[in-house]
């Protein structure tokens, strides 16, 4: 074999006629291509005695690593020669601007893991839905305000027997039952996250938007466990300033059901800025979320039995946590997908 020493002078002796890249890459392919002198060698290792085959190789791979460092020096003068300007290849490169998640996704990813942390889990449904699901499991009757057109959107498919006419889903409540009949027995802890679809549009309405759906069912369940969990998710989400009241009101698939007001993030719960209304709240509350105990027949839907279980439940529009969070007062501003908005989160 030819001498490591003998090999690099014969490369130095090369290097020093070429005055182009291209030629050097040429070279390059001659002591380290596929059919290159460095491989050629490596090849006769099966000649070698075997108590001389680990010296062989080790001898080859330190050849390999000078043919390399010497070729990208030869390089780096070529190229430093071309541009008279000093390179030093050890400065980090350029900086560029980096990217980050849409504050929808951030959100969505903040809400899994505060509930994952109480024992939750994440679940999530079809938005192509039937009216079983989204009205008639959940206690809403055929003349319900919410099954007008005008609130939902049907898709133009022939109905289905006992499900009803086909719909994108108005909320995630469409949830509920599909987890019961998964489940099949108590306990139950789901929270569930996706999109749903009105056709309204305004500064604070969007015709497709995300809701976050947690259902809780077990022995011995009392709003007293509700009001607690939305306390935790507020504080976890909003901080320890924010407090969270329950107000009565109704929702057909609960009983009681509340309202959720959470302390105005303007005025922080004082209803006042100085000597006037805050023109947010007017009164040191925002309305939040929806909430409530599952109502009886909904658990009967789901195949449980209202009389050994039951359960709360509450649904979150996730564009609403947002916008109260950051102060934010058009919704539209989510999805116009303007990097001058982005650029702030």
């Amino acid at each position: 074999m030819q001498n490591n020493k003998d090999i690099i002078i014969e490369l130095n002796k090369e290097l020093s006629s070429l005055t182009d890249l291209t030629s050097i890459d040429q070279l390059e392919v001659k002591y380290l291509g596929r059919k290159g002198l460095i491989n050629k060698l490596l090849q006769k290792i099966k000649d070698v005695p075997v108590n001389k085959k680990k010296a062989y190789g080790q001898k080859i791979n330190q050849l390999k690593n000078e043919v390399k460092r010497i070729i990208k020096i030869k390089k780096l003068e070529l190229t430093n020669n071309k541009t008279d300007e000093f390179f030093d290849a050890t400065l980090p490169g350029k900086p560029y601007p980096r990217g980050s998640l849409h504050l929808i996704t951030s959100t969505v990813e903040k809400i899994s893991k505060t509930f994952q942390r109480i024992g939750f889990i994440r679940m999530s449904y079809p938005e192509v839905e039937w009216e079983y699901f989204s009205f008639d499991s959940l206690n809403m009757p055929p003349d319900h305000p919410a099954r007008d057109d005008f609130e939902t959107l049907f898709i133009d498919v022939p109905p289905a027997p006992k499900l009803g006419k086909m719909i994108l889903s108005p909320h995630t409540s469409s949830g509920q039952v599909r987890e019961m009949w998964r489940c099949g027995r108590p306990p139950i802890r789901m929270v569930s996250i996706a999109k749903c679809y009105r056709p309204n549009w305004d500064t604070t309405h969007t015709p497709m938007f995300h809701q976050f759906e947690s259902l809780c069912i077990d022995k011995n369940i009392t709003i007293t466990n509700l009001k607690a969990s939305i306390n935790y998710f507020v504080k976890e989400y909003f901080g320890e300033d924010y407090q969270a009241r329950l107000r009565p009101f109704h929702f057909q698939f609960t009983e009681p059901s509340f309202e959720v007001d959470i302390t105005c993030s303007i005025c922080k719960g004082k209803g006042t800025i100085g000597h006037q209304k805050c023109k947010v709240c007017k009164s040191g509350w925002l309305e939040l979320a929806g909430a409530g105990m599952v109502h009886h027949n909904v658990l009967i839907e789901g195949k449980i039995n209202p009389e050994i279980y039951n359960g709360w439940a509450f649904a979150f529009g996730l564009e609403r946590l947002i916008m109260i969070k950051i102060g934010l007062n058009n919704m539209r501003l989510l999805y116009d997908g303007d990097i001058r908005f982005l650029e702030q989160f």
